[in-house]
């Protein structure tokens, strides 16, 4: 159960974080937040995960040395070329927490998944 009465299932993953980390991690959170202010929270395959309507939009994950961004295929497809610096896989990018966090690919990937999943509908 959160320590916290208004505590979020997000809130309570990254707790167990360490402090920079987490503070990472709320970043990214508050950067999907402000992408898609219509996006709710969720906790979906045990990570922090931000859903539009019934599709999921994107998710994130904290690990020792990288912050995990998953945008779904498509969403990693449309940054092909801005992601080439970072290790990847089909739907996810690695962000290692040694360097400057991307925020602002970050926000523009939620903006192309928005639109992909408002296109959708």
């Amino acid at each position: 159960m959160p320590n916290h009465p208004n505590a979020s299932p997000i809130d309570d993953y990254i707790a167990g974080f360490p402090p920079e980390t987490q503070g990472i991690l709320q970043q990214v959170r508050a950067t999907i937040q402000a992408a898609a202010p219509a996006a709710t929270e969720t906790i979906s395959y045990a990570i922090p995960t931000f859903d539009l309507g019934k599709k999921h939009l994107v998710h994130f994950a904290g690990f020792s040395s990288h912050i995990g961004f998953y945008p779904t295929p498509s969403g990693m497809a449309a940054f092909e070329e801005e992601l080439k610096p970072y290790k990847r896989a089909k739907g996810s990018v690695q962000f290692p927490l040694n360097q400057p966090m991307p925020l602002e690919l970050i926000q523009r990937m939620v903006e192309y998944r928005v639109a992909e999943v408002n296109t959708k509908k």
